[in-house]
C-alpha cells in the first residue's frame, strides 16, 4: 500500500473512531438525561409518579373539558411499622401499597406517592365515580408479607371533585382536608367538593402529625 493510501486509510479510521466516540458520548448523555427526567417525576421508593408529576397531571386535567376528581390516601399507624420493624420494612410496605394502587384500572388515570405514607389517585369521571374509587379497600384487603411478619394495612381516605376555576393546589387542599376529617372521625372515607369552605384542623395544627395517630 502506498504511503498516500495508507495516510488516507489512517485518517478515515480516525474519523470513524471519532464518530463512534461522539455517538457513544451522545448516547450516554441521552441516557443520563432520561434518568434525570424520570427521577424528577417519580418517587425513588415506590417507583410511582411523585407530587410534581401529580400536579402536572392535575393541571392538564383542569384544562380539559372532562370531569375528574382527586383521592388522597394516608396509611393509618404507619409510624408503628417503622418503629417496630425498621425503615426497610416500612419501605417494603410503601412499595406494596404503591404496587396495589398502580394496578388499578380506569377510571383511575394516575396513582402517585406524595410524601411519607401519603398517596393520591387522579380519577376520571363525576363525583359518583370519584366517591366509588375513594371507597375502594384493596389497599388493606390483604396484609403485607414482610417475610417473618405480616402487617395489616389501613388507610384514611379523602376525596374531592373538580369544579370550574379551581386549581390543582386547591384540589389538593380540599382532598387533604377531607382526609383529615376521615382520620379524625374514624370514618375511613370522607368527601368534599372543591367549592366547600375549609373545615380542617385549627390554625397551626400539622395534618401530618394528626395522621400518624
Amino acid at each position: 500500500m502506498s504511503p498516500i493510501l495508507t495516510s488516507i486509510v489512517t485518517a478515515a479510521g480516525g474519523i470513524l473512531a471519532g464518530f463512534a466516540l461522539a455517538a457513544a458520548l451522545l448516547w450516554r448523555q441521552q441516557q443520563a438525561l432520561t434518568r434525570a427526567r424520570y427521577a424528577a417525576d417519580h418517587d425513588n421508593t415506590t417507583g410511582l409518579p411523585n407530587r410534581r408529576a401529580l400536579l402536572a397531571a392535575l393541571t392538564s386535567a383542569t384544562r380539559a373539558d372532562a370531569p375528574f376528581g382527586l383521592v388522597l390516601l394516608d396509611l393509618d399507624g404507619f409510624k408503628a411499622v417503622n418503629d417496630t420493624f425498621g425503615h426497610e420494612a416500612g419501605n417494603d410496605v410503601l412499595t406494596e401499597v404503591g404496587r396495589r394502587l398502580s394496578a388499578l384500572r380506569g377510571p383511575v388515570r394516575l396513582a402517585a406517592r406524595l410524601s411519607g405514607d401519603e398517596f393520591a389517585l387522579l380519577v376520571d369521571g363525576g363525583p359518583d365515580d370519584v366517591a366509588a374509587r375513594a371507597a375502594w379497600r384493596a389497599v388493606g384487603r390483604h396484609p403485607v408479607d414482610l417475610g417473618a411478619h405480616t402487617v395489616a394495612v389501613h388507610a384514611s381516605v379523602g376525596h374531592t371533585s373538580a369544579a370550574l376555576g379551581v386549581g390543582p393546589r386547591t384540589l389538593l387542599h380540599q382532598a387533604d382536608t377531607a382526609m383529615y376529617q376521615a382520620k379524625q372521625t374514624g370514618a375511613g372515607v370522607h368527601g368534599a367538593t372543591a367549592t366547600t369552605g375549609h373545615t380542617g384542623p385549627p390554625p397551626g395544627t400539622r395534618l401530618r402529625d394528626l395522621r400518624r395517630r
